[in-house]
């Protein structure tokens, strides 16, 4: 897997019902265009809710379709604990940080 296969996207602030149209706009481009992998970086993250989660994993189903995958790396522990809740940690592919993934990706080729 190439590098210029992953597409990262940094989200940034809060994510929720306000934010999390436009954040599955992004992800549904990135779907167009081709992306095999999305990387969403949560670094600067401070707060996501039911909407920001329930927008990933519209995105995690259209990628599937699309024979592409997603990543999450970065995420907080108001984060985590949602996805923990959810069970969604199960489902996603969660990653410490950026190097983390794109070791573990480079080292599958």
């Amino acid at each position: 897997m190439k590098q210029s296969e992953v597409q990262v996207i940094k989200l940034s602030g809060i994510i929720n019902s306000a934010t999390s149209q436009e954040l599955r706009q992004r992800l549904n481009e990135l779907i167009e265009e081709g992306a095999k992998i999305v990387l969403v970086d949560f670094q600067d993250v401070t707060f996501m809710d039911s909407s920001g989660l329930g927008a990933l994993v519209l995105a995690f189903k259209s990628l599937r379709a699309a024979n592409s995958q997603m990543a999450l790396c970065s995420i907080n522990e108001q984060v985590r604990i949602l996805f923990e809740l959810t069970s969604m940690d199960k489902v996603f592919e969660i990653f410490a940080n950026q190097d983390e993934f794109h070791e573990a990706i480079l080292s599958k080729t």
